[in-house]
């Protein structure tokens, strides 16, 4: 579920407050808002992600009212909100979030809550709210600052405005906040390893944000697909920032980013072997009319598991292996439901998935799968729906589909034939 909006999260900030000092102030070059702390920020960043400002930052205030205006606009656009309700309706139809859930107003809310500061791609100026904890401004800016030197040398705006592609969105989201994430620390310890000068390291650092999101009261009460997906961009992201940073020194990561939430979680996939995502065409659907499309990735589709079974080993092997997939909430004439592609790197792998995804559906819907399910196909009836899960193989690749439709509805939707993947 990734947020079209770039923020900085107050729980990040304030767990990274306590463990490193403050840095000297210096006499500003220039005036403006907050001019001390952009003309202090400026040199360190260029010096520790390794480019230039090609124009000097501008930074603006905005009253809490306009920043509320700011985080409307980002829902009720029409494209805006055409994703915001597919979504709404993709993660309550997975059962992610609670049926009960009016997404695009709790994350407004949310929104509000956590902004302190904010660059905005669009219009090239990073805003700092009125009335902002002092403690917290100059900790915002440094890590805004490095968003306005991204937006240098990659569009920010064309990369938000990715449609229809969750998971490529997560894995570039991380590359920006992980990295603003990283070098905010480091410039904080004068520019040394956050592993070895920063006491506890980097577990460290990934315990307390945890631990300081209990502080927000809007981000505490959030669904866990939404607190962990909020939460991935900063802590995974600046892992994987940080083994950039030591197997590739002296390289440009906008050049050659990560493409999916796998290469961000595992390694091996984006430095040793690349392993880039199966794409993956659903074609045209049967018996029921197309709503919205996107893609989970690798880690919603941990989060989809975990959301069931509560078992954090279980949901990281049932994903493992994860290689694509697509899903479609569409309208039968019975109500609405969801179908699901995934491709697996191998046989073994889809068929971890296809047993833990059963076992989900059992937790979910407190039921068994039906007599006349096989090894192939299990098949659940349970509160007024059908929820099928198969295994097979199209053009020689395992996948596995998953779906949930109303009682009643023919379950005939995907046309395997008309499906494409495309690696």
């Amino acid at each position: 579920m990734s947020v079209q909006l770039k923020r900085s999260l107050v729980l990040v900030c304030g767990a990274l407050l306590t463990l490193v000092p403050a840095c000297e102030s210096q006499k500003p070059k220039y005036e403006g808002p907050y001019a001390a702390e952009v003309t202090e920020a400026i040199p360190m960043i260029e010096k520790a992600v390794g480019l230039k400002y090609k124009t000097p930052p501008k930074v603006e205030t905005r009253s809490k009212e306009q920043v509320r205006e700011f985080v409307t606009k980002q829902f009720t656009d029409s494209s805006a909100a055409h994703d915001i309700a597919g979504q709404e309706a993709a993660y309550k139809l997975f059962g992610m979030i609670p049926d009960s859930l009016k997404l695009q107003a709790f994350l407004t809310s949310l929104l509000e809550e956590q902004i302190v500061g904010y660059y905005d791609p669009h219009t090239k100026v990073l805003y700092v709210v009125d009335g902002a904890p002092k403690d917290m401004v100059g900790l915002t800016i440094t890590h805004e600052l490095v968003h306005a030197l991204q937006d240098q040398y990659i569009s920010l705006d064309s990369v938000q405005k990715v449609k229809d592609d969750n998971d490529r969105l997560s894995a570039a989201q991380s590359v920006f906040e992980g990295q603003a994430v990283y070098e905010q620390i480091s410039i904080m310890l004068g520019g040394s390893n956050i592993a070895i000068n920063l006491p506890g390291g980097w577990d460290r650092i990934r315990e307390m944000i945890r631990e300081n999101r209990g502080s927000q009261p809007v981000f505490a009460a959030a669904p866990r697909t939404i607190q962990e997906t909020m939460i991935f961009p900063y802590l995974s992201g600046a892992e994987f920032y940080r083994n950039y940073k030591e197997r590739k020194p002296g390289s440009i990561i906008y050049q050659d980013m990560p493409v999916s939430t796998e290469q961000i979680i595992h390694p091996a996939a984006f430095f040793l072997t690349r392993d880039a995502p199966t794409r993956v065409t659903l074609g045209t659907l049967s018996n029921a009319t197309k709503v919205y499309e996107n893609d989970l990735g690798e880690f919603e589709t941990r989060l989809f598991l975990y959301q069931q079974l509560n078992d954090q080993n279980e949901a990281v092997r049932g994903a493992t292996g994860w290689d694509g997939d697509r899903y479609a909430v569409v309208n039968t004439p019975q109500g609405q439901g969801i179908v699901w592609l995934t491709v697996w790197d191998s046989p073994v792998e889809a068929g971890e998935f296809f047993h833990i995804a059963g076992q989900a559906v059992e937790a979910r819907y407190s039921t068994k799968a039906a007599k006349n399910s096989t090894d192939l196909v299990k098949k659940y009836s349970a509160a007024g729906r059908t929820v099928q899960v198969s295994t097979m193989e199209i053009q020689g690749r395992p996948v596995v589909i998953y779906m949930d439709i109303p009682a009643g509805a023919n379950p005939n939707i995907i046309n395997t034939a008309q499906v494409t993947l495309k690696e």
